[in-house]
């Protein structure tokens, strides 16, 4: 079951709160939670040989599983479970909607927990008097980074880095759906600062709580084996004849995505879950208030916009900028044409060009290299996949392809589709988890730049300097990815991420009704990446990319002057860059 049940699920588990599950249902449910995985993970191999994490070997799992004494101990054992993979993409969500807030964010600057956020209309300054970059130094008498060391098993992010600085989040903000023992806040905690004097400030926050506190998923009958009795069996993916025939497709109603639509939509899929780290995915960048005086706002006027661009001046040079939020925009058709008229005024009115990619969280591989070749004068390389070969996916094309066929799509559609289903059959009747490396939104890897409609190159042509970080998530790890291997231009920032692959989220469960995530391909580079940290592979999956430029925004400078720094940093590259080619 996918997420589409997810509202059900909360208001089911609101109304089950009798009793505990019994052993076997929690063994029952850590089995599926196992199997599934051990179904759909595509980067399985990886984590084995990379990270030493066996999926496979569940054995110890089941003793932790059967020692639990209560529903929410358990829960605790399904979420750790998941994140012993150290993938971004993968999360075990409990179904509740409680959480606590102190209405304050901290994040981690020069290696200290320094408020980056407080909101005032619960925290007046008048009554709480410390100020963003305080530092955060204990909670009720704990010892906030030891704090901190608990929690990051419930923000895993790929990376060390990313990883601590998603879970210092849940210092101030406990959502139950990641963390099932979040409702044991008590009603107020003493909140100790140290300001940036060295001197100590200390106060008394109230937790702001919402939401039903989850405490049992309640306790059902299990059915006997009789009642398996009869339930239809698949044939196994694994034979070279596998090749199921889908019913005829109904036409969609008013309004629907089409089936063929649904099911590329969920192939492409590469974005992150709803993070709260500041600015992750807004429209503005952190850095608003510090872009050069000579700034000249574009798009970002209204919220309704799907980027952030302007134009400004350095060294005499007009260098043009546009931010990003995400590859998941509401009206993608709408947020492309935008973006290539953004395009067509940086070309005739600029002699480079700063693209922002940090704090992304991604979206859809089309979109992604719909942008992408508007920024590629030349014919390029993108990301391909390999995909978890599973026997749905071959059942879920197929029929894709019905619909694509009876709805009148164009024949590039039934070519992929085409395309994805061959190489997932070859894999199974190789009896390989994943296919080779394949496109996901068109039958090539290889594209040309963005044309109009009379065949005209439209991408700009000039200098290039694309901005991530940490924050750069799944398709903005692959929107970096393409930059640096087609050597658009250099990276400047911080090694994005490392979320790489495509994610779909499933009912891991019947009992516990819990929610899981899982990747189900990896992104694949031109060429191996070697690091210190991990074996030589050409996977964007914990790895990330590793800008050319290395400038790091996450320094007590650039929170306290709104990111002047960094600001500074970017433009004198761009310059460089364009005095470099002059």
């Amino acid at each position: 079951m996918r997420l589409g049940r997810r509202l059900l699920l909360l208001g089911l588990a609101a109304t089950l709160s009798y009793a505990q599950l019994t052993v076997d249902q929690k063994v029952s449910d850590f089995q599926a939670l196992a199997s599934l995985y051990a179904k759909r993970y595509g980067p399985y191999e990886w984590k084995r040989d990379a990270l030493g994490v066996d999926l496979f070997n569940i054995a110890p799992w089941l003793a932790q599983v059967q020692a639990t004494k209560n529903d929410l101990d358990f829960y605790e054992v399904m979420q750790l479970y998941v994140a012993s993979l150290n993938d971004a993409h993968d999360v075990y969500e409990l179904p509740s909607n409680y959480q606590a807030s102190l209405n304050f964010t901290v994040d981690i600057y020069d290696g200290k927990l320094l408020v980056d956020y407080i909101n005032r209309l619960r925290l007046p300054a008048a009554e709480f008097g410390f100020t963003i970059g305080y530092e955060l130094v204990s909670i009720d008498g704990q010892d906030a980074q030891k704090q901190l060391d608990g929690l990051l098993r419930y923000e895993i992010a790929a990376n060390p880095r990313s990883t601590r600085r998603l879970a210092a989040q849940l210092l101030t903000l406990r959502p139950q759906v990641l963390m099932p023992h979040a409702a044991d806040v008590p009603e107020i905690s003493v909140v100790l600062f140290r300001r940036p004097d060295g001197n100590m400030e200390s106060y008394r926050i109230p937790w702001a709580k919402s939401g039903l506190p989850l405490t049992t998923v309640g306790r059902y009958a299990t059915p006997g084996l009789a009642s398996l009795a009869g339930r239809p069996r698949f044939t196994h993916p694994g034979r070279p004849d596998f090749d199921p025939i889908p019913p005829p497709a109904d036409p969609p109603l008013p309004g629907e995505t089409p089936v063929y639509l649904q099911v590329l939509n969920r192939l492409q899929d590469c974005r992150l879950p709803d993070k709260s780290v500041t600015g992750f995915g807004a429209q503005a960048p952190v850095f608003a208030a510090s872009l050069p005086s000579s700034f000249v706002l574009r798009l970002g006027k209204s919220n309704q916009d799907p980027f952030y661009s302007g134009i400004f001046s350095a060294a005499a040079h007009p260098i043009g900028y546009i931010r990003i939020p995400s590859f998941n925009p509401t009206d993608p058709t709408a947020a492309l044409a935008a973006f290539q008229k953004e395009i067509a005024f940086f070309q005739a009115n600029t002699e480079a060009l700063v693209v922002d990619d940090m704090r992304n969280p991604g979206g859809s591989v089309a979109y992604l290299n719909s942008v992408l070749s508007s920024l590629m004068p030349a014919r390029w390389r993108s990301i391909p996949f390999e995909v978890r070969a599973t026997s749905e996916w071959v059942y879920e094309v197929s029929t894709a392809m019905v619909s694509a066929a009876a709805q009148g799509a164009p024949q590039s559609v039934l070519d992929l589709l085409q395309l994805i289903k061959n190489n997932i059959v070859a894999a199974n009747a190789a009896m390989r988890g994943r296919t080779d490396p394949i496109p996901l939104d068109d039958v090539t890897i290889d594209r040309d730049p963005a044309m109009d409609a009379k065949g005209n190159m439209i991408a700009y042509t000039k200098p290039l300097l694309v901005l991530v970080d940490d924050m750069s998530a799944s398709a903005a790890d692959a929107f970096a990815a393409t930059i640096q291997d087609n050597a658009r231009g250099p990276l400047l920032g911080w090694r994005t991420m490392g979320a790489g692959g495509s994610v779909e989220a499933w009912e891991a469960g019947s009992y516990s009704l819990g929610i899981a995530t899982v990747t189900e391909s990896l992104m694949i580079r031109k060429n191996a990446i070697i690091t210190a940290e991990y074996p030589a592979a050409p996977y964007v999956e914990n790895i990330g990319v590793h800008p050319d430029i290395q400038v790091d925004y996450m320094t007590a400078d650039n929170l306290n002057r709104n990111g002047k720094p960094f600001v500074d940093a970017f433009v004198n590259a761009a310059v460089n860059l364009i005095q470099a080619g002059k």
